[in-house]
């Protein structure tokens, strides 16, 4: 039997070590979240294999390492993750499991895609667990900001030309593909050709974008996602997680209440009570929820306040609409959108 095990475990390890990219072989991708694989796909294209461990229809706080996600790792020659410790509980033991050397932390083969990206709700204090789920080096759901949509883009394309240099020029340019898709769907396609991309968002991140707009002559011009949420920037709403920050923050809404009284704490009827009176204060006419939470404690508030439960899928395949990443965000904008139109007439 002793035999055997080692037998088994001599294999393994020999199938790790062929998981280098051969002349002619395709890249084989793991990622942690559907948002990652979306973006990867995008710039690998035929040149990779790309799988995702979520599906963007469950909460990536708790996905469960089950044996089908160590074979995954096994055969990866890059594992991408969100980090910020989104996936704390659960990727290390996928990791260790898989017994591939090539993706371990601090190799080629693993790439934490939160490397240069603005992060929001970074702690000044100490965390600890009486906090709920907070994150001790910034808010995890990063993605949902075009611009580290932008920067993860960038850093998977780098990533990948690192590994297969082949394809280098590939890999570039599905990149600039990306951007371009990600840039006119956010700013209005008129407005891009207009002014370049990288100059609208240099006026937009330093806070500035309808002031260089307005001293262009072009401030009719904004289209887009930027465009459809203007009319709405200040706009007050309630989320059930700590997990639109970055959408918020990107299009000016103001979130005032989650409807877990501490992140990954569910609602509580107190805490419904106190949420509900913040609603009616503030004047609340979105709830926004993720499909994968129950509904009753959101039904309640929405009944109880006036405000329009919103159901949008902030992952890739959170819901049908949500195919790739910039469907992904076209679908809560214009849900977001159309509930704040209808509840702000």
């Amino acid at each position: 039997m002793r035999m055997f095990i080692g037998f088994i475990s001599a294999f393994l390890t020999a199938i790790v070590l062929c998981t280098n990219v051969m002349a002619g072989d395709k890249i084989n991708v793991v990622t942690t979240t559907s948002d990652l694989a979306a973006i990867a796909s995008s710039i690998a294209g035929e040149y990779a294999n790309v799988k995702s461990i979520c599906t963007g229809q469950e909460d990536p706080h708790f996905i469960q390492a089950k044996p089908s996600f160590i074979m995954l790792a096994r055969k990866a020659n890059l594992w991408i993750r969100v980090g910020l410790e989104l996936e704390i509980g659960w990727e290390t033991p996928i990791l260790d499991g898989s017994r591939n050397t090539k993706i371990r932390v601090g190799t080629d083969g693993h790439l934490d895609a939160s490397e240069g990206i603005i992060r929001l709700e970074v702690p000044t204090q100490k965390v600890d667990r009486s906090m709920g789920d907070v994150h001790p080096l910034g808010n995890p759901h990063y993605w949902l900001d075009p611009w580290n949509g932008r920067v993860m883009a960038r850093s998977i394309r780098d990533r990948l030309k690192k590994l297969d240099p082949t394809h280098a020029a590939a890999y570039d340019a599905n990149c600039t593909a990306f951007e371009k898709r990600l840039d006119e769907s956010l700013f209005g396609k008129e407005l891009v050709e207009k002014i370049d991309a990288e100059t609208l968002w240099q006026m937009e991140l330093a806070g500035r974008l309808e002031e260089g707009l307005m001293e262009k002559g072009l401030s009719d011009e904004l289209g887009g996602w930027l465009g459809a949420m203007r009319l709405y920037r200040g706009l007050k709403i309630i989320t059930y997680h700590r997990s639109w920050v970055y959408f918020a923050d990107r299009f000016g809404l103001s979130i005032v209440a989650e409807l877990e009284p501490k992140p990954g704490i569910p609602p509580s009827p107190g805490h419904l009570v106190e949420v509900i009176q913040t609603a009616k204060v503030n004047n609340v006419k979105v709830l926004l929820v993720e499909p994968f939470y129950e509904k009753k404690g959101p039904e309640f508030v929405a009944s109880k306040t006036g405000a329009t439960l919103v159901v949008a899928g902030n992952s890739v395949g959170g819901q049908p609409e949500a195919s790739d990443y910039v469907s992904m965000l076209d679908n809560i904008v214009r849900r977001v959108t159309t509930a704040l139109s209808s509840g702000t007439k």
